[in-house]
């Protein structure tokens, strides 16, 4: 398996046609996919976070990661590496979410850490509609991915 960079249209069209839950994301700062045998068969999409509060511009949001079944260790090794883009362009906190009914086996496998409950709610307004996802109503966890050299600094 390699990571090679995609474009937010070839991302999206993965996610559309492969995500359990999510559908496309509107914007991004960045997208990598997971090829294996030329074949792509996980992406990851990264973007500024999008609780507008959380949007300090020192925080990423891993906003899909979306592998196909039976591809093991696919879904840390896209975090692992957005987590990398993330840090060397400048980013130093990088956050996603898991619903509260999932593992976040993977999210602990690159040493991520559950740093708050949040509850379901749509992002909607009169005046900035959204395209609605049933999925947002669900609780989740929000995840922080743990600065390597942070960790080290304080040792």
């Amino acid at each position: 398996m390699k990571i090679v960079p995609l474009s937010l249209k070839e991302a999206n069209e993965f996610v559309e046609k492969h995500h359990r839950h999510n559908k496309r994301v509107v914007t991004h700062k960045f997208s990598i996919g997971l090829e294996q045998d030329g074949k792509i068969i996980g992406v990851g999409i990264a973007g500024i976070p999008i609780a507008r509060l959380l949007n300090d511009r020192k925080t990423l949001e891993l906003r899909r990661v979306c592998v196909i079944p039976g591809h093991a260790n696919g879904c840390s090794k896209l975090m692992a590496r957005m987590k990398q883009i993330g840090q060397l362009m400048g980013y130093e906190k990088i956050i996603t979410y898991t619903l509260q009914k999932e593992s976040g086996s993977s999210l602990r496998a690159v040493n991520a850490r559950q740093v708050a409950k949040v509850v379901g709610g749509q992002w909607n307004r009169k005046d900035r509609p959204t395209n609605y996802q049933a999925v947002c109503d669900e609780p989740k966890w929000r995840w922080e991915l743990q600065n390597e050299k942070k960790k080290s600094e304080a040792a």
